[in-house]
């Protein structure tokens, strides 16, 4: 690759990246912890950096940068909008161009939830690969208590995870999931005290962002696909991936470094 590894310091910056992590703080503390305008907007940037291969990036880790992982949009500002129904679209196309953009770059996705993940919060957990979520984390859809229905993919994302009928339940009586019932039901990977939320999640993502990208990408693309395709389909889709793996840099380091009895350096493989 010939792209150069970004990072920043800035403890205050919505979109960093350190190694081969980036991190998008999807929400502030400001506006009791919505969902930030400006974050979407410049993590949609960066994202499409990575798919472009503008920017060196093995895993994404999605945080809240408040006490809660995403309370939702700011309804206030949905109720000071000159036009409503034009704001909404306007705010639905921005926060979906970020979905969009999300899993455009194909990379492993983990999100870091802590308190509240609601509405587009919600949402947004659905779209992660790794899900860690805190002792006391709690998701809600939110949509229908402001009398609206969801955004960011919910309805296409929660039915493949829980099932057509506990979706429907779930965003219709607008339940409050706890991190309990999250776990048992598919939508968080795992449950930490609340205090190592975010250390995990980076710890998975760090880890993720170690191994070979193409696979980790080749091995999202398969995942996302299997839910809409016959087995027949999938098999023939394992082949050709696994096959065309075997004689990339990263698949023929691999299986070199296990046959020599030695860690696999994926990062130098990457740059032949």
């Amino acid at each position: 690759m010939t792209a150069t590894t970004q990072t920043s310091a800035d403890p205050d910056a919505l979109v960093t990246q350190q190694g081969s992590v980036l991190t998008i703080a999807v929400s502030t503390a400001a506006a009791g912890t919505s969902l930030s305008d400006d974050a979407l907007a410049q993590g949609t940037l960066a994202l499409r950096e990575v798919a472009r291969g503008e920017r060196e990036v093995g895993a994404i880790l999605l945080v809240g940068a408040g006490a809660n992982f995403c309370a939702g949009g700011n309804v206030r500002a949905f109720a000071s909008a000159d036009h409503r129904p034009t704001y909404l679209q306007d705010l639905a196309d921005t926060f979906h161009r970020f979905v969009t953009a999300l899993h455009e770059a194909n990379r492993p996705v983990v999100a870091a939830v802590k308190g509240w993940a609601a509405g587009a919060g919600m949402s947004i957990v659905l779209h992660a690969d790794v899900a860690i979520a805190g002792t006391s984390t709690k998701l809600r859809p939110a949509y229908r208590g402001i009398g609206l229905s969801p955004d960011g993919g919910m309805t296409w994302t929660l039915p493949r995870i829980v099932g057509a009928a506990r979706a429907r339940q779930i965003i219709l009586t607008d339940a409050v999931i706890d991190a309990e019932h999250a776990l048992n039901w598919g939508i968080v990977s795992e449950i930490v005290d609340d205090a190592d939320v975010e250390s995990t999640a980076r710890t998975v993502a760090e880890t993720i962002a170690a191994g070979p990208w193409a696979a980790n990408g080749a091995t999202r693309a398969l995942l996302t696909a299997s839910p809409s395709v016959s087995l027949t389909e999938q098999l023939t889709a394992e082949a050709a991936s696994i096959s065309r793996l075997s004689g990339s840099p990263e698949g023929i380091e691999g299986v070199d470094a296990f046959i020599g009895k030695r860690a696999a350096d994926f990062a130098a493989a990457r740059q032949n």
